[in-house]
């Protein structure tokens, strides 16, 4: 089982169509000065996209290097190019008795064809890139470096799937990957920690099964969702999106040949397993893009002769569809954002269709897998917020055994907001131990994140004090009884703040393949012998250009929110630069929402940032699910406040702590993330020197009243449903749209997708314009619309 957390995410890099890992495209940066030694140009705004604006800080006069500054053309600059302006259209919506007037509603094409519409994103696009015509050589500059710490050629850690080593290789110049495999040579053998793929003259020869470069030619976006080979090795499914909407089209290849085997199933998502060598599960969506029925395909067949096994017709649910690791069950989930039932469908007697597993009892969360005559269900519900891991013979599935109860304590020495050390010492990946602070009082809360099957073990992925941790436990053998489990062994980690997630893995062996990172480690795959404790290094990113992780430091901090609440921080920084005196330039970056972890993980482009004397930091807010379940109730529906709060406390915190001042202070949130960054600008303009809102979701109330939006129905649950008329005006209180008014902005970037499913196009470019129409001050305001992509920007690397 994987990803319990950001399934149900929306308005993320993830979400209603079911992936692996969320993704962010963070924009690298806002700002910053020249110094003298080192020679830092100022940073830049990146995306995968090269050109994006640069906003500038003014340096500190305490500075005790030489500086001096580069400044962008502005709307007041000698070139006298003013910005777009939206023109007015009176558009009332009235409700409750309250009259709102949205002048800018006329900007929301759902065709993506108004020419009106089209002519003012073009307008915007064309006045940020005038703006920045003057840093053409710096955003060049900086390109090039972030590229040259880029290892081009290169491959992924090889997967074994029985007799083949499966991986990606990226080339040189190219913006896609290649699917390939290997024959294993010497396959029977039992797999090992050791174990190296060979390569040279003398090893299997490499089979490229995809290009990605090759389907890419001729499309401006291009992104495989899927890639999924059949139990026999001998076929390929995967799902290709060719214009950043997320709708896909699955195809059917030979392996060794490439051939396709029929025509693709169109209009579908990229959640498809096999059923067997000559079957698939996938699924399709509604009107709004709601992932509502799973279909049943097999091979060789019409796409009309398939079976329809569940429709969903509660467009407050939708469907996701997975794997068991033991590949003998698939699992069919509908879920809301509280509650999850599952059903299973056996494999080796696909005639029965879907049986039910879980009930769909209200508020009652469940995900399950097998191993043997037992499968293995986590629960949450009101009672076990954080989660209890239970287990039910297949021949009786109401007969359930708790393995893993729900776990929560109280740190009960100290004072009331004093920070008791707590020591965790063990041998880690590098040796090492790693130490971390909580607060007397504060409950402690181990939260079942998701577990992994193995036939002779269980591997507990869990979250205690913000931090994932992994535990494994034996199995009895198979056939025997299951008990409670006691005790079971961790992996410790060095860092004091890192992520963690889980990679594939083989059922029928005893290693665990996970990665690992941290603000200063690059992404890092090891294989772990659950049966000896045997950690080896199989893959760490390659980061060029002289890189040495003992140059940066990692803490974590805690802010107190305004009712007493800790809200940890976790920052890096470069520690031959850094000055922690406040004159330093910091990146805030936050998120809190949809109980999404956003756990502190390496990024080589940050590098551009750090290097050049900017610490960044990750607000870890609530709404986020990092500190267990209870710190995500406690940031949505009524409660969503706290998110905002917390970042703002975070902020003074820095600033109060000499991280840095107001004045050096630049913040970045995307999707929900977005949504935090307009909150807070609204409610503290004057905390912050720059922003970056990347496909922000500011338009919040008209959004949750329109059930025709994608993503609006499900997610009630998540933000309230405005149909009510105390979450009505709750929503209006802080959606970004509704509370621009006339007062001094800082420097702000927006970026839009005009294909973006998740979040409309015209929830930025309302907000941009009213933001133009009413801010009393002279800084920045620049918006980015890419014409081509959704709301991952554009594809490729």
């Amino acid at each position: 089982m994987f990803v319990r957390d950001v399934r149900r995410c929306g308005r993320i890099g993830v979400g209603a169509f079911p992936i692996r890992r969320p993704y962010h495209s963070h924009f690298i940066g806002l700002t910053t000065t020249l110094v003298s030694t080192p020679p830092p140009p100022p940073s830049l705004s990146l995306t995968s996209s090269r050109r994006f604006p640069l906003f500038l800080l003014s340096p500190s006069s305490s500075s005790t290097a030489a500086m001096t500054t580069m400044t962008c053309s502005s709307p007041s600059s000698s070139s006298n190019k003013d910005p777009p302006i939206a023109k007015k259209e009176k558009y009332e919506m009235e409700m409750f008795g309250d009259l709102r007037v949205d002048n800018y509603y006329w900007l929301r094409d759902d065709s993506r064809s108004n020419a009106q519409m089209l002519s003012y994103l073009q307008d915007e696009n064309a006045y940020t890139e005038f703006v920045m015509s003057g840093t053409k050589h710096l955003e060049d500059l900086i390109y090039a470096e972030i590229r040259g710490r880029i290892k081009e050629e290169d491959i992924s850690a090889p997967v074994r799937r029985g007799p083949y080593y499966y991986y990606e290789r990226t080339l040189e110049g190219k913006e896609y990957v290649q699917h390939c495999r290997r024959l294993v040579s010497n396959n029977e053998a039992p797999p090992s920690v050791f174990d190296v793929m060979p390569t040279g003259p003398d090893a299997p020869p490499e089979h490229v099964i995809l290009d990605e470069n090759l389907k890419a030619s001729g499309h401006a976006y291009y992104s495989i969702g899927a890639f999924k080979v059949s139990p026999n090795n001998k076929l390929v499914a995967y799902a290709e999106d060719t214009k950043g909407d997320e709708i896909y089209s699955a195809y059917v290849i030979d392996a060794e040949t490439k051939t396709p085997l029929e025509k693709p199933l169109a209009g579908v998502t990229s959640n498809l397993e096999w059923a067997g060598d000559g079957a698939l599960l996938y699924i399709t969506m509604d009107a709004t893009l709601r992932p509502d029925k799973v279909w049943l395909h097999y091979l060789g067949t019409e796409k009309s002769d398939d079976l329809c096994l569940y429709h969903e017709m509660d467009d407050m649910f939708s469907i996701e569809l997975e794997a068991s690791e033991s590949k003998e069950f698939l699992f069919v989930a509908s879920e809301s954002k509280v509650t999850r039932f599952v059903f299973f469908f056996d494999i080796s007697k696909p005639a029965k269709g879907l049986m039910p597993l879980t009930p769909r009892l209200d508020g009652i969360d469940t995900s399950v897998s097998h191993r043997g005559n037992y499968f293995f269900i986590i629960r949450r519900s009101d009672e076990c917020f954080n989660s209890e891991l239970l287990a039910c013979p297949l021949d009786n599935i109401s007969a359930t055994t708790v393995l893993l109860p729900h776990r929560e304590r109280v740190v009960a020495v100290g004072g009331d907001h004093s920070p008791v050390l707590v020591v965790a010492v063990g041998r880690g990946l590098s040796g090492l131990g790693f130490r971390f602070s909580v607060w007397a009082g504060c409950p402690i809360s181990v939260k079942i994140q998701e577990v992994q099957l193995f036939t002779d073990h269980l591997v507990v992925y869990e979250r205690e004090m913000g931090l994932p941790r992994i535990t494994v436990f034996d199995l009895p053998p198979v056939g025997e009884p299951l008990e409670r489990f006691q005790g079971g062994r961790h992996v410790d980690f060095i860092d004091p703040v890192y992520s963690l997630d889980p990679s594939e893995s083989q059922f029928s062996s005893s290693i665990l393949r996970f990665s690992y990172g941290s603000l200063r480690t690059p992404c890092s795959v090891y294989d772990y012998d659950m049966n000896t404790g045997i950690s080896v290094l199989k893959k760490i990113e390659t980061v060029l250009g002289g890189f040495d992780a003992l140059n940066y430091v990692t803490e974590r901090q805690w802010a107190t929110a305004p009712d007493g609440t800790q809200i940890p921080i976790s920052i890096v920084y470069q520690k031959n630069l850094v000055k922690l005196d406040g004159s330093d330039p910091l990146l805030l970056y936050g998120y809190g929402s949809y109980e999404y972890c956003l756990d502190p993980s390496f990024k080589g482009s940050r590098l551009s940032l750090l290097d050049r004397g900017f610490i960044y930091a990750i607000a870890h807010i609530r709404g986020g699910g990092e500190m267990g379940r209870q710190w995500y109730e406690n940031g949505k529906l009524s409660k969503k406040n706290n998110t905002f709060t917390d970042f703002i406390a975070c902020a003074e915190y820095l600033i109060e702590k000499k991280y840095c001042t107001k004045e050096k202070l630049c913040i970045e949130g995307r999707s929900a993330g977005g949504l935090l960054i307009g909150a807070v600008l609204n409610m503290r303009p004057d905390l912050f020197k720059s922003a970056i809102a990347g496909v922000p979701f500011v338009d919040v109330l008209t959004t949750m009243l329109d059930p025709t939006i994608p993503l609006t129905t499900s997610e009630w649950e998540e933000w309230g449903d405005p149909r009510k008329e105390e979450l009505y005006f709750y929503m209006k209180s802080y959606s970004p749209v509704d509370n621009v008014k006339p007062q001094k902005y800082p420097a702000i970037l927006v970026t839009a997708g005009l294909h973006d499913p998740r979040v409309m196009y015209s929830e930025p470019a309302k907000f941009v314009a009213k933001l133009r129409a009413m801010k009393t001050d002279d800084n920045l305001l620049l918006f980015k619309c890419e014409q081509g992509a959704g709301h991952f920007s554009k594809s490729g690397r």
